[in-house]
């Protein structure tokens, strides 16, 4: 990687977790010197503009939540274990390094729908993956027998997703962790009626 890569890359990692806890909007140039010890000359001669490092910042912070999803998926043999890794990962979200701010896809829809088009589209993609990878375990779940040939893939990885997200929101609002481990608990009870 050559230095201006290098700076690119280094800019992305430090603001992502200010985009991610602050959101777009909330988050000034001024934040973003802050977190990267550069100038704004040095910060825009890597970007074209804020809109630049917020997408790169998303990307970043879409990838770190992905690779920890990732690697527990892969520690499993079944495809009902798999999808078991999710209640593991956000019931013990704190054993893994997820980004300051918590789910960059909930932080960006609530923030981005109206305001700005470009990182909505960049979530609404993020989103469509994970049902996409979601509905994918559930299909070979059922071709294995391991979940009931009645259910449909596409609804029951919505539901999976919506319920994750929801208890996120829900969590992060409260404060109360009890709340996450009962909603966690639903989820888990979800996947093993599927």
């Amino acid at each position: 990687m050559n230095k201006a890569a290098r700076t690119k890359q280094f800019i992305v990692e430090k603001t992502a977790p200010v985009f991610n806890e602050k959101g777009y909007a909330g988050t000034s140039l001024t934040d973003l010197t802050n977190a990267t010890g550069l100038t704004k000359g040095s910060i825009y001669g890597n970007f074209e503009n804020k809109d630049e490092v917020a997408l790169a910042a998303f990307e970043y912070n879409i990838l770190q939540v992905t690779n920890i999803i990732r690697q527990e998926k892969a520690k499993q043999e079944t495809y009902r274990d798999r999808l078991l890794a999710y209640v593991h990962v956000y019931t013990n979200f704190l054993k893994h390094p997820f980004p300051a701010g918590g789910c960059p896809i909930l932080n960006t829809a609530t923030e981005a729908d109206d305001t700005h088009p470009a990182l909505k589209q960049r979530a609404a993609e993020a989103m469509s993956k994970w049902k996409d990878s979601v509905a994918h375990e559930i299909t070979m779940g059922i071709r294995q027998g391991e979940f009931s040939p009645q259910t449909n893939p596409e609804q029951a990885a919505l539901t999976i997703i919506a319920i994750i997200e929801g208890c996120i929101m829900i969590t992060k609002l409260t404060g109360k962790i009890h709340y996450r481990n009962a909603i966690m608990q639903s989820l888990e009870t979800l996947i093993n009626e599927l």
